[in-house]
């Protein structure tokens, strides 16, 4: 948990102050008031990353340089500092009780969970939507998980490059990035699946709680690839498509291609699922992803509600309310009056007025 925190120079702040509570905070303001800017000063501040910019973006216009520094329940000085370089880039480092890091390992990160509008497209969109979500909570949960990740960003973009040029003495090269691709792409797969199966285990019996309905809801790993020998798979796939993939410009297969596909009582809900029912499928994510966190890392996640609150209806955010009770939860809002009444336990007002 989050007791205090300082901005300096971050977004839209010069240098403010702001007392945490334990339990749900309601930020509330007139809209460009920097009620998200706060809750994304949380997200740097416990993960190390932003869900919105660039580094550079994140400093205030006009200075050479942020930082945010936060006390925890625990003790702890937690401290994140932004620094132009050239050619408008920034860099970014951390420190924990005096102790300096260029990126927070996993071990020194504070879990959090993020729904923001964006989210409310997760089923209807694109499919990166939904594979960002499987990524992101990998990240929290699993070591190296975020190098892979990267990693295999970087191999791709190496595969496409020169599938670009496409030049006959480039084609032994390719062969390398061929495997390269086929090994990341494993290491990424494997425990995507994984954790699909783990929501599988709940997501069912909680989506009928808050549906108040016996509808069956499932998730499923969909990829062209065979998750079995996901490697071995992959890499026949690839040296089989070479051509095509040159004439195209890009890699048609792997799991950056992949998808999260759910299901409704065996249809795709995606398709099929009304605008209350995807309400409800997006409120079962979010909180089976809560407490997946808490089950895997051991401690209560941090909870951001980036201006949902205001999209659901009144059965909606009473379902919602009654998992907030044990967890340190910001809420941001235009109108208090809407939020405050679904809590019954005393909240703490942060106002941007």
């Amino acid at each position: 948990m989050i007791t205090d925190i300082r901005l300096q120079d971050f977004r839209s702040y010069k240098d403010s102050a702001y007392d945490l509570g334990e339990g749900v905070n309601i930020i509330v303001g007139p809209n460009a008031s920097g009620k998200t800017n706060l809750l994304e000063s949380i997200l740097v501040i416990g993960l190390g990353s932003s869900y919105r910019a660039s580094t550079a973006e994140q400093i205030r216009f006009g200075r050479p340089w942020a930082r945010l520094e936060a006390h925890t329940s625990s003790g702890d000085i937690r401290a994140a500092k932004l620094q132009l370089i050239a050619d408008n880039r920034a860099i970014k480092s951390f420190e924990i009780d005096s102790k300096p890091y260029q990126r927070l390992p996993l071990a020194k990160t504070l879990p959090v969970v993020l729904f923001e509008p964006q989210h409310l497209l997760m089923l209807t969109g694109r499919p990166d939507l939904r594979r960002e979500f499987m990524d992101d909570l990998l990240e929290q949960t699993t070591p190296g998980f975020g190098a892979t990740r990267r990693a295999y960003k970087r191999a791709l973009h190496q595969r496409n490059s020169l599938l670009k040029k496409s030049q006959d003495n480039d084609l032994q090269q390719l062969f390398a990035w061929n495997v390269r691709v086929s090994e990341l792409g494993a290491q990424l797969v494997g425990p995507r699946v994984e954790l699909t199966k783990k929501f599988n285990n709940q997501i069912a019996e909680l989506y009928q709680q808050l549906s108040k309905s016996s509808d069956k809801l499932e998730l499923h790993y969909s990829s062209s690839i065979s998750t079995n020998n996901y490697a071995s798979n992959l890499l026949k796939k690839l040296e089989a498509s070479v051509q095509l993939d040159i004439a195209r410009g890009f890699t048609a297969h792997g799991p950056h291609r992949d998808d999260m596909e759910v299901t409704l009582n065996k249809r795709k809900a995606q398709d099929t699922a009304s605008r209350g029912e995807i309400r409800t499928i997006l409120l079962s994510l979010k909180i089976n992803e809560l407490h997946l966190l808490e089950k895997l890392r051991g401690v209560k996640p941090i909870l951001l509600l980036d201006d949902v609150f205001s999209e659901l209806d009144g059965a909606r955010r009473k379902a919602l309310t009654g998992y907030l009770q044990d967890y340190q939860t910001f809420i941001t809002t235009t109108d208090a009056d809407l939020v405050v009444h679904n809590f019954a336990q005393k909240c703490h007002i942060i106002s941007m007025q």
